[in-house]
């Protein structure tokens, strides 16, 4: 398959999962509607809370749960592979769950799981904004690469984008495409958001789905949004803006494999190791 066309989506989520998912499920619809192959949800788009003990609270067991339920029924349902943001899911410790990014083929079948490695915690220069995620979040350990029919798909989330060598990793196993769920915050992604996925598409020969956050959520959170589409020369195809919306575009496999031929940067490197 040459051509097909993916979607990054983004939402303002709130407290209330249950009009989180309605949303979700609307936006879902519409990209399968447009004839999406690859639909991908924001970070935690079913919940963006004021409190994080509201997170911890909606954590599932690995493999059931009305959040892994959703997605798994909307992907059978539409016959799109779907990346599922991030989802709350159990870990050892009661007080932090993973980040745990779900990949669903078209069949509604799970066919990867990725759980967040870089965690936020972080100071934002020049403001009164401080993050400590790892408090409430268990960190992953390992990256991860899924087989569609079209591609290889490599999955980061949000604050990974700033880790340049997990993207090396994927583009060197392999990957065509990297999905990357994110709730970037306003102030560092109106600074960063978009040179750094430009960045990670342009050395890494690849596209890059990213789906935001946007907007002010509960407790006066504000995020960047601008969801896009990226294609491996660093061109943004598709910006949906500040609002909720779908960034639709199309992935030309076959280009991708010319370009890499033509320019064959990836097969240059030098200094592989750390």
């Amino acid at each position: 398959m040459k051509n097909v066309k993916v979607a990054a989506i983004q939402m303002n989520s709130g407290e209330d999962v249950a009009a989180n998912l309605t949303r979700a499920r609307r936006a879902l619809r519409a990209a399968a509607a447009e004839g999406a192959a690859l639909a991908v949800l924001p970070e935690n788009f079913a919940c963006m809370s004021r409190k994080e003990s509201d997170r911890v609270a909606l954590a599932e067991d690995d493999g059931a749960g009305q959040l892994q339920d959703f997605l798994a029924a909307e992907a059978a349902r539409s016959g799109m592979w779907i990346v599922g943001g991030t989802v709350p899911l159990k870990s050892d410790d009661p007080k932090r769950p993973f980040a745990a990014a779900l990949v669903y083929d078209g069949s509604g079948r799970r066919a990867g799981r990725y759980d967040k490695v870089h965690l936020f915690d972080v100071r934002v220069p020049e403001s009164e904004e401080a993050y400590r995620e790892s408090r409430s979040t268990m960190p992953g350990t390992r990256p991860l690469l899924v087989e569609a029919p079209w591609g290889v798909i490599g999955v980061a989330v949000c604050y990974d984008l700033r880790f340049p060598e997990l993207f090396r990793w994927l583009s060197a196993e392999g990957a065509d495409l990297i999905a990357l769920p994110a709730a970037f915050t306003f102030r560092t992604g109106k600074a960063h958001w978009e040179p750094l996925l430009r960045a990670r598409a342009i050395e890494n020969l690849c596209y890059v789905v990213a789906a935001a956050q946007t907007g002010t959520h509960p407790g006066g959170r504000q995020t960047w949004g601008h969801s896009m589409v990226i294609d491996p020369w660093g061109a943004v195809l598709k910006d949906t803006g500040l609002r909720p919306g779908v960034a639709l575009a199309g992935v030309d496999t076959a280009r991708l494999r010319k370009l890499r031929q033509q320019f064959p940067a990836l097969e240059h490197r030098r200094f592989a190791g750390k």
